[in-house]
């Protein structure tokens, strides 16, 4: 199970607060979470201190979003391992 929390500040930045972990129909969740926020101006933040794990496709997504300029904060030494090329 995945928990997602957004946060919108007013200098246009939107935090999507995960908890939980990053599996399966989840990692699909996050997609349609984050292409909302990528839609608009706004700057997408994605706070993964909370994260316990992710699969394959979630470590996929998260990698694309980074490259789309998302900004991972407080990963865990695992996720950040995970995330690694």
């Amino acid at each position: 199970m995945l928990k997602i929390d957004s946060t919108a500040t007013g200098s246009g930045t939107v935090t999507l607060t995960l908890e939980g972990r990053l599996i399966g129909p989840w990692v699909d969740e996050l997609r349609m979470a984050c292409k909302r926020t990528l839609d608009t101006p706004a700057s997408l933040t994605l706070d993964l201190g909370a994260v316990a794990f992710v699969d394959h496709d979630g470590v996929e997504l998260l990698r694309n979003l980074a490259e789309q300029h998302a900004r991972l904060t407080n990963c865990s030494p695992f996720v950040a391992e995970q995330l690694k090329p």
